[in-house]
């Protein structure tokens, strides 16, 4: 059974790979995910914010006290050779990942500017990334602001990075874009190697007792990879990209669903987090098992078999779909 497959021009073993999360933030962890059998490993995003702090406090290190006497210049940081501790720590985690495993570690910048992360960028690749993934974390609450001006501000970041690095790049796209496909297109136009659908907005919740605005983490379920899978058996075959599946991976049908829709790689963090690394090695078994009652001797013969445009049902991906599941509400009283 040959489970090896080709994301943005990396060679994965296999097609699980586990996503940005709190487990690939450790050197350890990350050796024990590729022992689990993972493909590849994406690492912690390095945030804009973090990088923006940090630079704000050595300023005021370099500034405070500069006026008060001249001796003390002598315990101002030298700028040349000073760098950002988490930005350096992070890029020492590149690196010592890279050395510790020989699967693809690839890199994740999350911010929205795009001078900023370009150059970042640069540095990620130089300490050795397999490839880097640009998740650009925006919410336009801006009611002047048109569709075409937030894609502008993806297409500027993409730009401004593909200048700076020659090592694959994805773009980590949410599905809230007023036309996904053409967009998905733009972006490959400007460079994207691959794309991952979907990222999974965290929303705040209410707490009524206290009447205060409270972060809220639910990790995913089955159901929503629902959303991922539509979109790349959509996008499939019609646009030159790699595609990852992300959102909702929690069994080896859930991989092979993504599979059969388009994606080249499959992507999974809560079902790791909840579940723990080793569960892994059970989606691997379960997606092996559905390969063989169907038949499929390897992951290249499986893809894309059930993506719009190799679908016996192309309409199923479409508002046809929508209208037979109503249907069959009133008929049976189930959603099917």
């Amino acid at each position: 059974m040959d489970l090896s497959t080709t994301y943005m021009g990396l060679h994965l073993g296999n097609p699980l790979v586990a996503s940005s999360s709190p487990l690939t933030a450790e050197v350890d962890t990350v050796r024990k995910l590729e022992d689990a059998g993972a493909g590849a490993v994406v690492l912690p995003s390095l945030f804009e914010e973090q990088v923006r702090h940090e630079a704000r406090e050595l300023d005021y290190f370099l500034q405070h006290g500069a006026f008060r006497f001249a001796e003390s210049l002598t315990y101002y940081p030298d700028v040349e050779t000073y760098h950002y501790a988490g930005a350096q720590e992070y890029l020492d985690h590149i690196a010592r990942c890279r050395e510790a495993v020989k699967i693809p570690v690839i890199a994740s910048l999350n911010g929205i500017s795009s001078q900023g992360l370009a150059q970042y960028a640069r540095q990620i690749q130089q300490a050795g990334a397999s490839a880097l993934e640009l998740n650009v974390y925006y919410i336009p609450t801006n009611p002047n602001l048109t569709a075409e001006r937030v894609e502008n501000v993806y297409a500027s970041i993409l730009q401004a990075v593909r200048q700076e690095v020659t090592i694959p790049l994805a773009m980590k796209l949410s599905p809230y874009f007023s036309s996904l496909a053409n967009f998905a297109r733009r972006l490959v136009l400007l460079g994207a190697d691959g794309l991952v659908l979907f990222n999974r907005f965290y929303q705040p919740d209410l707490d009524v007792e206290n009447l205060e605005v409270r972060p809220s983490l639910v990790l995913s379920t089955s159901v929503e990879s629902r959303l991922p899978i539509r979109w790349i058996a959509l996008l499939h075959g019609r646009i030159n990209v790699s595609l990852a599946g992300s959102s909702g991976v929690h069994t080896g049908a859930d991989a092979a669903k993504m599979i059969l829709a388009g994606a080249d790689a499959v992507m999974m963090a809560s079902a790791l987090l909840s579940d723990g690394i080793d569960h892994l090695g059970t989606i691997r078994a379960g997606l092996v098992q559905i390969m063989q009652e169907q038949e499929y001797e390897s992951l290249a013969q499986m893809k894309g078999a059930l993506s719009q445009k190799n679908c016996p049902e192309p309409a199923a991906f479409e508002r046809a779909n929508y209208m037979k599941v109503l249907h069959s509400y009133v008929q049976t009283g189930t959603l099917e």
